[in-house]
């Protein structure tokens, strides 16, 4: 009979993890619904690679569409986002050795020592539908983010820095 107690008051304590995940919202606070949303990057500094950027934790890459950040049906002022990514700096070596040569995996390791990482916090700008969140890397380490349905080359897309931007020799100071 012990054993029977034990095992019902077990499957009781595990079912209680089972609810739905929704916490009642303080009142006067709007529950927030979050859609799956399509990220694309593009990077707009010349003669670099973004090897891959992640926002918010949810991984994305340049040069086409990765599905998917999690985003809110809604937006909301002052609405921020975590960006990280990795550069290439020399994405296209002329010096690379054959995969067959023993020189190889060295001149890799050595080459993979010049990635650079950085992270960002920005704010994503104000938007009614989303159609996912494009990530534009500018030189600097600049980032800047949208939400909006156009394409890069539409007239009313957001942001309008030109492509293949030097990286300046020398970048102006952060504000505080």
């Amino acid at each position: 009979m012990q054993g029977w107690l034990k095992l019902i008051l077990l499957l009781s304590f595990l079912l209680l993890g089972c609810g739905p995940d929704d916490k009642p919202e303080p009142r006067g606070k709007e529950k927030t619904s979050y859609v799956a949303a399509n990220l694309l990057g593009y990077n707009h500094v010349a003669g670099t690679n973004i090897n891959w950027f992640s926002v918010d934790g949810y991984r994305g890459r340049t040069g086409g569409f990765t599905c998917c950040v999690s985003l809110p049906e809604k937006w909301w002022p002052n609405m921020k986002v975590a960006i990280e990514w990795e550069v290439d700096p020399n994405p296209f070596p002329k010096d690379i050795p054959r995969f067959s040569d023993p020189n190889y995996e060295p001149y890799i390791e050595k080459h993979r020592a010049n990635y650079r990482h950085y992270k960002a916090v920005t704010t994503i700008p104000e938007y009614g539908e989303s159609c996912g969140l494009q990530v534009h890397f500018l030189p600097c380490q600049q980032v800047k983010v949208t939400a909006t349905c156009h394409g890069i080359s539409h007239p009313d897309h957001p942001i309008k820095e030109p492509f293949d931007l030097p990286e300046p020799a020398r970048c102006p100071s952060a504000k505080p």
